[in-house]
């Protein structure tokens, strides 16, 4: 029996460090996912090498899955696709990784099983979709739906990182236009008052920020720090986080663009899921999750076990009230005519289309605000600074 020290995070998020016994890595690996325990690093304590969790992204498993799906098709054994696709692997970790998951196969476990075994580096959808392959025979269609599954949130996630470069440079350029102009700015116009009472209201207000600015700066990060942190620590508790995850949703504004993207990633899941052959009840669970919103996830509980006592899928979605009725009557079309599958993929092609505009749509939310803010902060410092300017120069033109 072996000894292993890990870093890990439960399902709370709280940071675990302990230690754990298992005959090898893949029983403790195992014993650590059966706790909901989610590994970062661990080592066996009679080793000296340390071993962190690689998790591959998204473009990654497109990648993989597309070229496997690539290899089966031309009649390739799995075994011999997986070696080549371990050649192929430039990040060493990665290459590990693919390289005990074909000596297992090799030895004769199931792809979807070894695959188990680094629950940590792959996500669970990928893995259920595996077995099903697995299961029907057709793990080189699993494959490239899988690939395409992958791309498409590759290139959401690319959306939203492109949409929101230029509102955060515009932040950056914000912040720190009000910060030059409280500490260099300011500072020389309020010299031109020899008595500070005769201040107007508003000057010795900016002239108070612009004291705070300067000389207690270290508060002001230690406030922010603060606000951050018990934050971090409210999202750990599951009524606040409950709550807040229903704000996402329902929110004034952004909730209905929010809600086209979440009702996006849930159609193609559960299209890939249920067109895969794997039970309505399981294809639900792990759609839902896949979400990562704890109010979603508590309303598909009731979802679940209304469909297990003979409750029809759209019904019992139309009750959440978190999709559209658009969604809802397109899952009932599916359900009437028996071909939901079909119909779930072409609405998750429909739904991910008007995500990308919706998050550009965000994005032309937030735009307008920093600008506004701009605005009123060189409004201010204007309206503050004017009184000394127009006094000084009437004394100029009084010396003249």
């Amino acid at each position: 029996m072996k000894s292993y020290s890990y870093i890990g995070q439960d399902a709370k998020g709280n940071v675990v460090r302990s230690r754990a016994n298992a005959e090898n890595e893949q029983e403790f690996l195992q014993k650590m996912k059966e706790r909901g325990v989610y590994i970062r690093e661990y080592q066996e304590d009679d080793s000296d090498t340390s071993r962190s969790i690689y998790k591959f992204n998204t473009k990654e498993l497109s990648f993989c899955c597309r070229q496997l799906s690539a290899m089966l098709t031309s009649g390739l054994t799995l075994v011999k696709a997986i070696d080549i696709l371990t050649k192929e692997q430039t990040n060493a970790k990665a290459r590990a990784i693919w390289q005990d998951i074909y000596e297992n196969v090799q030895k004769g476990e199931s792809f979807s099983s070894t695959l188990e075994m680094h629950s940590g580096s792959f996500p669970e959808f990928l893995i259920s979709m595996v077995g099903a392959g697995e299961s029907s025979g057709s793990l080189d269609v699993i494959m490239q739906r899988m690939s395409d599954h992958y791309t498409k949130e590759n290139k959401l996630k690319n959306v939203v990182r492109g949409a929101m470069v230029y509102p955060i440079i515009l932040a950056v350029v914000a912040i720190g236009i009000t910060i030059f102009l409280f500490t260099a700015i300011l500072p020389r116009f309020l010299e031109m008052y020899e008595d500070p009472n005769d201040m107007p209201a508003l000057t010795r207000i900016l002239a108070a920020g612009s004291e705070f600015l300067r000389t207690k700066w270290f508060l002001l990060i230690a406030i922010i720090g603060g606000i951050v942190m018990g934050f971090a620590y409210l999202m750990k508790t599951p009524d606040f986080r409950l709550k807040f995850d229903r704000f996402i949703l329902k929110g004034p504004g952004f909730g209905p663009l929010v809600t086209k993207i979440y009702t996006g990633r849930f159609a193609r899941t559960l299209s890939s899921l249920y067109s895969s052959g794997i039970p309505m009840v399981e294809c639900l669970q792990r759609s839902s999750d896949v979400l990562a919103n704890s109010y979603i996830s508590s309303k598909f509980e009731e979802v679940i076990d209304e469909v297990k006592q003979g409750e029809s899928l759209s019904a019992s979605i139309t009750r959440t009230e978190i999709f559209e009725n658009m969604f809802c009557s397109i899952i009932y079309v599916g359900e009437e005519s028996g071909a939901l599958d079909t119909i779930l993929e072409k609405t998750a092609d429909y739904y991910e289309d008007e995500s990308e505009s919706a998050v550009k749509r965000l994005v032309g939310m937030v735009e307008p605000i920093l600008i506004v803010f701009m605005g009123i902060m060189i409004g201010l410092i204007v309206g503050g600074i004017y009184p000394a300017l127009y006094g000084a120069f009437g004394e100029m033109e009084n010396q003249t």
